[in-house]
């Protein structure tokens, strides 16, 4: 099993809608915010990947909502990769405050280059995922 990352967002006013609840949209960006802290943690930030002509681009991402959040809420983001699949990387993601689970969903990336081109994922995000 890979292992598993974590994130914490406090949920700021700007993300709840009328209804005073986390507006749907916003879970995409709290896999964002925890991708974007995965890899760092792991000394592979994403700035410097780009820099370096590597791109991950989302192409498919899917979210499934299981309880509300609201402001201030401290939600607690899992984050796991699975194992490559050539170019393709999937990475898991669980939404907690506290015990309670918020939402569930994945990310697809794309190893790409700045040009667009497939490429094979480096041995770094490969171990990533083991």
């Amino acid at each position: 099993m890979s292992k598993q990352y974590q994130c914490t967002i406090f949920v700021p006013y700007a993300d709840i809608d009328a209804m005073g609840i986390v507006y749907y949209a916003n879970y995409l960006v709290y896999f964002e915010v925890a991708r974007a802290a995965l890899l760092r943690e792991v000394g592979l930030p994403y700035g410097e990947m780009e820099a370096a002509g590597v791109m991950l681009p989302v192409v498919e991402s899917h979210c499934e909502y299981k309880k509300s959040a609201h402001y201030d809420d401290e939600l607690v983001v899992y984050s796991t990769c699975l194992p490559f699949k050539g170019p393709r990387l999937r990475i898991e993601y669980e939404v907690r405050r506290g015990r309670d689970l918020i939402a569930t969903g994945y990310t697809h990336h794309v190893c790409m280059s700045p040009d667009g081109k497939v490429l094979r994922p480096t041995p770094e995000l490969v171990s990533l995922c083991q």
